[in-house]
């Protein structure tokens, strides 16, 4: 890894030029994609790319002003009814409940915390739904890695590298005119990255809440290991368009997920329900080969945002009378325990940041 990470440094450096700019940020940014704080370099590849931004190219500052957030939608109550594979919602709290609190009455079932985040700078002074602060964090020429497809069972679905400038430009973002035709050949989604290695201005604009921190008991149904970094503790971002989904799958860490722009409907089950959610089993459950070749066996065949009661008897009759669901708005927190089946999906144009521990 630190010889393919010095062997683009050199390459970048050697080729710059101003017909070279460009293409020497993608190398660069390739490297922390790949290899994220293992290149052993990440500090100095982030000063290369703003030396050479700086360089040969232009870059907008951000000036902070009101932005007036849209929305399009029905209320919750409407879009919920659209939801027929649950049978009651997360518990929701107006209050933050205190850490002991927290690990002795609620640490072993969903809930939310309404507001949670709402004084996180990145829905007020530092705006995620803001393309020109976007832009303004990360300067030109930066690429990241998006999955296209609508969601990564079906047949199609692939991944690749696109310039940021691009994606920002195929998003429905509050400070840009609105998008009339919403019809669109591909869902592009940056999903379960940790964008804040590219763009670490984004970190600043987050806090990362003390229940992360509470030494909680281990669930009963899973084997849990808290993850391997030295904090013990994974952000990911995720942003795209209305309609993308995370299919109903399960995750090994406690998860605390905050929404920070748009609304997205979230569906949770009980671990206990594994054997009725139809786990995919073998290559030929998935319709895509190249992703259950590696393996994808947390996530079930269900769709069950779109499934009907004739097919997969068993989830109708046993998990959706367990099942629960939320739509979370802008500042919302939700806890996820360790082996909980979920799924997502955007109702509009959604950036949200998970915290795995």
């Amino acid at each position: 890894m630190r010889l393919y990470t010095d062997s683009c440094l050199l390459r970048s450096l050697a080729d710059l030029g101003p017909s070279t700019a460009l293409e020497s940020i993608a190398r660069l940014d390739s490297i922390i994609i790949t290899c994220g704080i293992a290149s052993g370099r990440l500090d100095s590849i982030l000063s290369i790319i703003k030396c050479i931004q700086r360089s040969y190219l232009s870059i907008n500052s951000f000036c902070a002003y009101a932005i007036a957030s849209r929305s399009t939608l029905a209320n919750n109550d409407e879009l919920r009814g659209n939801l027929y594979a649950s049978s009651s919602d997360v518990l929701l709290l107006l209050d933050a409940p205190s850490l002991l609190s927290f690990k002795t009455n609620y640490s072993k079932s969903p809930f939310a915390i309404s507001g949670f985040a709402c004084d996180w700078p990145a829905l007020v002074e530092h705006p995620w739904c803001s393309t020109a602060y976007l832009h303004s964090i990360s300067g030109p020429g930066r690429v990241i890695p998006v999955e296209i497809g609508v969601d990564y069972r079906a047949q199609g679905w692939t991944q690749e590298l696109m310039k940021w400038d691009d994606f920002l430009a195929y998003l429905d973002l509050d400070d840009k005119p609105l998008l009339t035709n919403t019809t669109r050949d591909h869902i592009i989604y940056l999903a379960q990255h940790n964008l804040s290695l590219q763009f670490p201005e984004l970190l600043k604009d987050i806090i990362v809440p003390d229940y992360v921190y509470v030494s909680l008991d281990p669930p009963e149904f899973c084997h849990y290991r808290p993850p391997g970094n030295d904090e013990q503790l994974v952000i990911n971002m995720w942003l795209g368009p209305k309609g993308t989904i995370s299919p109903a799958h399960t995750d090994p860490y406690h998860n605390l997920f905050v929404q920070v722009v748009g609304r997205k409907m979230v569906w949770l089950a009980p671990p206990n329900m594994t054997a009725s959610m139809y786990p995919f089993s073998s290559s030929e459950d998935a319709q895509n080969p190249d992703v259950s070749s590696s393996g994808i066996n947390n996530t079930s065949c269900v769709d069950v945002f779109n499934s009907a009661g004739e097919e997969f008897p068993d989830f109708w009759e046993n998990v959706v009378p367990k099942a629960m669901s939320i739509i979370l708005k802008p500042g919302d927190l939700l806890y996820i325990p360790p082996g909980w089946w979920h799924a997502m999906r955007s109702e509009e144009t959604s950036f949200s940041v998970s915290m795995w521990f």
